[in-house]
């Protein structure tokens, strides 16, 4: 005779075992270290500096090209 099985654990147990493999994608797919995370951080904001601080024409007004005009 087979062995009996409880069909509420058996499908637990599967669920259980989809989501650890899904997680396990996920930390191979996402996963960074706190470093790494730092560290592009770290160079996005070097680069943003970088290309604010060479800008050719510094426009720290507001740009009045599109207001409307008095003119009668």
């Amino acid at each position: 005779m087979g062995e009996i099985v409880n069909l509420r654990l058996v499908k637990k147990r599967k669920t259980k075992d989809a989501k650890e493999k899904l997680a396990a994608e996920n930390r191979v797919r996402f996963g960074r270290t706190k470093v790494e995370k730092q560290f592009e951080r770290e160079a996005t904001g070097k680069s943003a500096r970088f290309l604010d601080d060479n800008r050719l024409e510094r426009s720290n007004e507001p740009d009045l090209s599109d207001a409307p005009t008095d003119k009668k």
